[in-house]
């Protein structure tokens, strides 16, 4: 949706936003999540269980859920993103989803879709660190920064040797909780499962690919997160631009800040885009998925930067503040960018598919 600056009626800046394809459920979706967030800062778990029903979004609807999909993670965390309360959501629902893709009558779902019970999702995607999977479904070592792990009664856990479902079982599992920079609240775990005492649900090839798929559904739902981020910090300094006033006149006049805004601009879209692009291939073959994947990884992460570092320039030293709400998109931004893997990772995995 176009942006007008105050002071200067010729120029306008477009927003970042996804343009998906939505159906008249997944319409009503964002229309709520967005109502109740223009009245809501910073909702909790139980804010988004009890007053939204976001807890079941990809739990299949024979067990109370949605029944989404991709997009539907797409469509809410874009909204959560600049609320700062996606993190621990798309934890639950990206583990949730798997469960139900491999287990789709599984005992946990009901629950699960009702928010009583909380789910984090354990994968390269998700966590700084992996524990080691071996044969039979015995779990040693440490899953460090789990999204959702401070809370959750139940755990995924995606190798590409297995896929479990675990409980939260103080005796096999020790928690050490970390506040993060941006404010969310993560656990390191400690993992020491025996055979048997966790639920094996996939092994061997069907367990690599489904790791693989759920490391780009964690991924599509950052991407959309960061764009809805950048939507904000580029319409917090569109109307900065406007109202700041230097010299006697509005800052948006400085050809230098006008070019670093359509800087801004051009990332954001390129981001969005190619986001579109990845949310669409989620579900398509690997070969396709992997491209696309990859090289939204790379255009988000320039974008944050770009978008971040353009909106501190025009605000200045209060960018960086809590005072404003730039202070916080741009460090959860960070967080996002960091938590994508290294830059050159994701080329050489696109020139590996795309030769």
């Amino acid at each position: 949706m176009p942006h007008h600056v105050s002071g200067r009626s010729d120029v306008t800046y477009a927003t970042a936003a996804l343009d998906l394809p939505l159906g008249d459920e997944q319409q009503m979706l964002r229309d709520s999540v967005q109502r109740y967030l223009a009245d809501n800062v910073r909702p909790g778990w139980r804010d988004l269980v009890e007053s939204l029903g976001l807890a079941g979004v990809a739990v299949p609807e024979a067990h109370g859920g949605f029944g989404g999909g991709a997009i539907d993670i797409a469509v809410v965390m874009a909204e959560l993103g600049p609320a700062l309360a996606g993190a621990d959501w798309l934890s639950h629902t990206a583990a949730t989803m798997l469960l139900a893709r491999v287990v789709p009558d599984h005992a946990a779902l009901p629950g699960l879709a009702t928010g009583d019970q909380r789910v984090a999702m354990i994968c390269s995607a998700s966590t700084a660190t992996m524990p080691i999977v071996e044969a039979g479904g015995t779990v040693r070592g440490t899953a460090a920064l789990v999204a959702g792990g401070a809370e959750a009664d139940l755990f995924v856990l995606a190798d590409k040797d297995a896929v479990l479902l675990f409980a939260a079982d103080r005796d096999k599992v020790e928690q050490r909780h970390r506040v993060m920079h941006d404010g969310s609240v993560t656990a390191d775990l400690s993992l020491t499962l025996k055979a048997g005492e966790g639920n094996v649900v996939a092994t061997g090839a069907e367990a690599r690919a489904l790791a693989e798929w759920v490391n780009d559904v964690i991924l599509v739902g950052r991407w959309a997160e960061a764009v809805g981020l950048i939507r904000r910090m580029i319409a917090a300094s569109t109307d900065y631009l406007g109202q700041r006033q230097q010299f006697g006149r509005a800052i948006v006049t400085f050809q230098a800040l006008r070019h670093r805004a359509a800087d801004m601009q051009l990332a954001a879209m390129k981001a969005a885009a190619l986001t579109e692009a990845a949310i669409l291939a989620v579900d398509q073959d690997r070969a396709d998925r992997t491209a696309t994947v990859s090289a939204a990884c790379v255009e988000v992460a320039d974008a944050i930067r770009i978008v971040g570092e353009g909106a501190v320039q025009i605000h200045g030293a209060m960018g960086l503040t809590e005072e404003l709400s730039l202070g916080g998109h741009f460090k959860r931004a960070l967080a996002i960018a960091a938590a994508l893997g290294p830059r050159a990772e994701h080329l050489a995995r696109f020139a590996e598919v795309a030769a």
